[in-house]
């Protein structure tokens, strides 16, 4: 059977990057069959791998089936595990896993909604985020004022902002009437609260975000807020070409799962929001549609900010 790195086993399994590993591991938290690891050491099924004394359950990689779902974020969900604070995260809703785990995929604000992509396979989750991939993001973004030339020229062309240069690949008008205007925007990078910022360094404000697409996925049409779906083998072999990952066998859906997933995507299931309490609720509809409807029934459950 195949071995692999230890450092690169820790990071496909979630636990931060390669680099991070590797920091880990020289500081004496990783031990490999009870005794302690070293950069370099190789790990292959039936070893036992522990970090801070916990044990990572150790799947190989060519065994491990990958799977990744497109996730709806509605407004007021927390992207983390856990909130201090108790607000609801996005993890709360989705499948649970055995000896496995969700690794999120970017980020998006508490007041954002959109597209959010989760996988149980951490290098492809590292590849995906890293800057070096420029992974395009797209989205709908509702702005107090206009968007002159001048000023899409500015955003398309670069702007220094307090942690380096920042710009937008591509911006179009979307519509929209009176102050409020929507404009659709593409950038190569995540970094926080990045679209907001571009749009504040030119006197702008965001009065609503929602991300449309991550890479090769565009948010589902048939998917309501709150709701996931779980993306099929073409899917995913899409984005890992997009970050030079091999295909592995067993990915997607089979069976049963397949076909459950099929009869959500025909008869999509209601929209669901974080409430105050961190309860779900079904989402009411909002009178009339947003100019940046891609024309299915959806827009109206739309709550988007980044």
């Amino acid at each position: 059977m195949k071995d692999e790195k230890l450092q690169k086993a820790l990071a496909r399994m979630g636990l931060g990057s390669r680099r991070q590993m590797e920091e880990v591991i020289k500081a004496g938290r990783v031990s490999v069959n009870n005794g302690p690891a070293t950069i370099g050491d190789r790990v292959t099924q039936g070893d036992e791998i522990r970090v801070d004394g916990r044990q990572i359950k150790y799947t190989a990689e060519n065994e491990k089936r990958r799977r990744v779902l497109a996730y709806y974020k509605p407004e007021g969900e927390v992207c983390s595990a856990k909130d201090p604070e108790g607000r609801p995260t996005v993890f709360e809703r989705l499948p649970k896993l055995t000896h496995d785990r969700w690794v999120m995929v970017g980020r998006l604000d508490i007041n954002s909604t959109g597209l959010l992509l989760f996988t149980n396979d951490g290098e492809m989750a590292h590849r995906l985020m890293h800057p070096s991939s420029e992974v395009t993001r797209e989205y709908a973004v509702r702005v107090l004022g206009e968007v002159t030339p001048e000023i899409a020229r500015n955003l398309t062309a670069g702007v220094m902002l307090e942690d380096g240069m920042a710009q937008f690949e591509d911006i179009k008008e979307g519509g929209g009437e009176g102050v409020n205007k929507w404009y659709h925007v593409k950038l190569k990078e995540g970094r926080n609260r990045e679209v907001r910022r571009l749009f504040e360094s030119q006197g702008l404000k965001v009065s609503r975000l929602l991300r449309t697409r991550y890479g090769t996925i565009a948010l589902p049409k048939e998917l309501r807020t709150g709701r996931f779906l779980e993306l099929d083998k073409k899917e995913i072999n899409t984005l890992t070409d997009l970050v030079s990952l091999r295909p592995r066998y067993g990915t997607g859906l089979h069976g049963a799962a397949k076909e459950k997933q099929e009869r959500i995507r025909n008869k999509p299931l209601k929209a669901r929001r974080a409430d105050s309490r961190g309860e779900s609720s079904n989402a009411k509809p909002k009178s009339g549609a947003s100019p940046a409807s891609r024309g299915s029934r959806n827009t109206r459950d739309r709550n988007d900010k980044r």
